[in-house]
């Protein structure tokens, strides 16, 4: 039972890039907006992301002398699918790719300052363009717009189920979408939409159940690395007769480094233009080496150890010092197993020596910079260890007496003479750690058509409901770096318009 009703033109469920997004130009097209959001303050997956925007025909482009286009753009995505480029939804690829050169314009119009563009093949012009001073930025930017041009913002409100009326009789199946139910602090209330509903909650990456129905058992027990993306938008729309395409594509799960106790420089950055234009000018101007610190604090805690450094001789222990799958083949599917889901990485003195200098890196930023071995020992000496032997390591690590020893001497009498991995060897020992296991993203989107409508089960749009971002994805495959955020912010902008130009219920 609803205990109170609030009536506007258009509910935005979602206010992380592409609830923002929709919300303000639905906002300017004239349209009274309520911004929901479940959690304490906005966000969403855009928050916590790299940051990075992938366009064609950006200001930035046209001053590094870059000649670029949408269509070029639109084809290069396609050379990114490989053997599931059957899967793509070229249309929405097609509507990405026009929008963002026009979307880049208007995020900078916003005070959003990008470092760029860079090369990502197999892009054939560089088109990767980063945020500074970190992702954050979007959120301070795009809700101080939202505010100021009155768009309502309402936290800690979970949307529970979208009402339908007109459907025949008490409103059933196949009417329209015109209000959404949610639980607030103060009780259940019903925010009722006069023109439409946008559903832009985001991806599943961390609900065990549409993990678990689109993807399969072992991907259910890894969590996401954005703990509130479960999949709410696309539970409203199922239970309206929505569909999910792509849902067992996912990028993971992949092992993470835990996060640092403290804030590192790069995050605690306040978002201001003045000193976002500064970033850039110094990234253009100075030598690389006065930016190298800063740079690194960012590279060695937001991204991931490359694999390569199990193919090189690096093993994965866990807190008892033991090896517990096979490093090479999917081990953070393992680890939810282990004690405290955490592990360690341990090199032996040629390993570390080899992660010491290019091309051995232990962790990238595409086109932006690259962390070897001491970068980790001067920026993370959290998840930093290195000891003389293995039983100084395992102690240092806490790890019961000889196990790591037996460990790796195991280790090395199992493997065969010609073997591809070379055995551990010799110390000095680092142990880099621990490590996590977690979904970055999903895939799985409601299908959609172009107009950013929510299709039922029989291919008909459902009247007055709209997704943007990664809960409308529609089977678009948004391979690469930039791709995510560029639909979040493309797609939210137009299902917005569109939202406030739908007519009016009854």
């Amino acid at each position: 039972m609803v205990a109170s009703e609030q009536t506007c033109d258009v509910v935005v469920v979602g206010a992380g890039g592409a609830g923002l997004a929709a919300a303000i130009e639905a906002r300017r097209a004239g349209a009274d907006v309520v911004l929901l959001e479940k959690n304490p303050a906005p966000g969403g997956s855009t928050a916590w992301s790299v940051g990075s925007v992938t366009a064609s025909g950006s200001s930035h482009q046209a001053r590094a002398g870059v000649a670029d286009d949408p269509a070029s753009h639109w084809r290069d995505m396609a050379a990114f699918n490989g053997d599931l480029d059957p899967r793509d939804n070229p249309a929405l690829r097609r509507v990405l790719a026009d929008a963002m050169p026009e979307t880049m314009d208007w995020l900078e119009a916003q005070g959003l300052r990008f470092f760029g563009p860079m090369p990502e093949p197999p892009h054939t012009r560089p088109r990767m363009h980063t945020v500074l001073p970190n992702a954050r930025a979007y959120i301070v930017h795009l809700g101080r717009a939202a505010r100021r041009i009155g768009v309502r913002v309402a936290t800690q409100t979970r949307a529970v189920a979208l009402v339908q009326e007109g459907g025949g009789p008490g409103g059933g199946a196949g009417g329209r979408v015109v209000a959404v139910d949610c639980d607030t602090p103060h009780g259940p209330l019903r925010h009722r939409a006069r023109r439409a509903v946008v559903l832009a909650t985001g991806d599943f990456t961390n609900d065990p159940e549409l993990k678990g129905r689109f993807m399969g058992p072992r991907e259910a027990r890894v969590p996401g690395v954005n703990e509130t993306a479960t999949g709410d938008g696309q539970k409203l729309a199922l239970a309206l007769g929505g569909r999910i395409l792509n849902g067992d594509l996912a990028l993971g799960p992949e092992l993470r480094f835990i996060p640092p106790r403290h804030k590192t420089l790069t995050a605690r950055l306040p978002p201001w233009r003045l000193l976002a234009g500064l970033m850039v000018w110094s990234m253009d101007h100075l030598p690389a080496a006065l930016l190298r610190p800063f740079v690194m604090s960012f590279v060695t805690t937001t991204l991931a150890p490359t694999p390569a450094l199990f193919d090189s001789g690096a093993i994965l222990v866990n807190r008892h010092g033991q090896r517990f799958a096979e490093e090479t083949d999917a081990p953070a599917f393992a680890l939810p197993d282990q004690p405290e889901q955490a592990a360690w990485i341990v090199l032996d003195a040629r390993v570390a020596g080899l992660y010491a200098a290019w091309p051995h890196f232990v962790s990238t930023a595409p086109g932006v910079a690259y962390a070897y071995v001491d970068d980790y020992r001067r920026n993370r000496p959290d998840i930093f260890t290195a000891a003389p032997t293995l039983a100084a390591l395992g102690g240092c690590l806490a790890m019961p007496a000889g196990a790591l020893e037996r460990t790796v001497a195991d280790y090395n009498a199992a493997r065969p003479a010609m073997s591809p991995r070379p055995p551990v060897g010799e110390g000095p020992y680092v142990a880099l750690g621990p490590v996590k296991a977690v979904f970055i993203h999903n895939e799985g989107g409601l299908a959609v058509d172009a107009e950013h409508r929510v299709l039922g089960a029989d291919d008909r749009p459902i009247p007055g409901l709209y997704a943007a971002g990664a809960t409308g994805q529609g089977g678009l495959l948004l391979k690469g770096h930039g791709h995510h955020l560029a639909w979040a912010f493309a797609s939210g902008r137009r299902a917005g318009r569109l939202a406030a130009a739908a007519p009016t219920a009854g």
